[in-house]
């Protein structure tokens, strides 16, 4: 029972680590002008952010030893609510970057924590809603920031909005902590050698570890590169008016959201392995659209590509206790975050240093290069995981 009693609360939480992620993306046309700073340096507070959620994802295995996931958790979302009504009362470029800090340790311990705590008690289904429920919460905020410049709020106000929603939050998972204590404690949970409170350096040393980190790297580089330049891609490469790109743009992230929906409905029947595999022959599919010559089948290229991306993350988390032991996955998962924010953090720029130097019509092939490595990895981990369990 607490356990189906956790689900809405772990729900919400997902819903607030995703909100603040489209807030500067949002506000930023209007906030870089305020600070007198340049248009590319919203580059700054994120990499100061990811740095952040690495650091605290990497931490996220002794923190949960100590606390507990649900105090982890509450405590991870006070720093985001903190951090964003800090930026709300923001005046220069600096103090942005400061509060970036804590929002970026914040988010990577809420991520890493319930990501962790979903695969040991709850099957594949959940799990692929716990990601749709972060789109939820990407898909509100821009909204709500929209509103208040509409209504010449400003934009401080819609970080105040957001910061407030985090509030609450918090104060619904410090009344829901009885709940995380009495939930039972995961069975264990595949075939991996059983090392007894593995720490981030003994993981290291567990066999196909690099290969799963490898694969997260590839699959966030990939969806990141996709989630930051398909307008342009669209608009400078198709020569798509960019507002019409901007519009058609979300298809990928608009294939993400509903394929994260449907595979709750059959990841548990289906299995990690195979949704991996079925999302990756799609992913193929998709960029085979994107590079065709016709707007309409680079259109549904993207919505393909989305779709077919919606399954891998989700699958990846949720096999970790089968692959290497409950005892071992808070640790993995934390450093599976941190490979994969930081190839979230690297690649797009990567991208727009070649784009700049050799065009946009790389797009659809730079994204190639990271879907082959990652289900090469990702298949070797299968190879080394079985012939562990002979």
């Amino acid at each position: 029972m607490p356990l189906f009693l956790l689900l809405p609360v772990i729900y919400l939480a997902f819903i607030s680590l995703g909100l603040p992620d489209a807030l500067l993306g949002a506000a930023w046309p209007e906030l870089h002008p305020a600070m007198g700073v340049s248009f590319d340096s919203a580059g700054i507070i994120t990499f100061i952010i990811s740095c952040g959620t690495v650091v605290s994802s990497l931490m996220s295995d002794t923190l949960n030893r100590r606390f507990g996931t649900g105090l982890l958790t509450a405590g991870s979302v006070l720093l985001t609510a903190v951090a964003l009504l800090g930026f709300s009362v923001s005046d220069r470029f600096w103090m942005l970057c400061c509060w970036a800090v804590p929002y970026g340790i914040g988010a990577g311990g809420v991520d890493a924590a319930l990501n962790n705590y979903v695969a040991l008690h709850y099957t594949s289904r959940h799990m692929n809603w716990l990601h749709c429920f972060w789109g939820v919460g990407v898909a509100i905020s821009p909204y709500i920031m929209s509103g208040c410049l509409q209504h010449q709020l400003g934009w401080q106000a819609g970080y105040r909005i957001v910061g407030c929603l985090q509030v609450i939050l918090v104060a619904v998972l410090l009344l829901s902590l009885p709940l995380w204590r009495k939930a039972t404690p995961p069975a264990a949970v595949g075939t991996a050698d059983r090392v007894p409170c593995c720490g981030v350096k003994a993981a290291w040393r567990i066999p196909g570890v690099p290969m799963v980190l490898l694969g997260f790297f590839c699959y966030c580089a990939m969806e990141h590169t996709a989630i930051l330049w398909s307008c342009s891609y669209l608009a400078f490469d198709r020569g798509m008016d960019p507002a019409m790109a901007a519009r058609w743009g979300a298809m990928f992230f608009i294939g993400i959201l509903t394929g994260r929906f449907l595979s709750g409905f059959c990841s548990n029947r289906v299995g990690d392995r195979w949704m991996i595999r079925i999302g990756v022959g799609l992913v193929l599919i998709g960029l085979i659209g994107v590079m065709l010559p016709v707007e309409a089948a680079a259109l549904g290229g993207l919505l393909l590509l989305g779709f077919g991306c919606a399954p891998i993350y989700p699958a990846i988390i949720h096999a970790t206790p089968a692959n290497f032991g409950a005892e071992n996955s808070q640790a993995i998962v934390g450093i599976q975050m941190a490979s994969a924010y930081t190839g979230a953090t690297i690649t797009p720029p990567v991208f727009g240093w070649l784009a700049q130097r050799l065009d946009l019509w790389i797009f659809p092939f730079f994204l190639l290069l990271f879907v082959v490595p990652m289900l090469l990895a990702l298949e070797r981990l299968n190879r080394i995981v079985d012939r562990r369990g002979r």
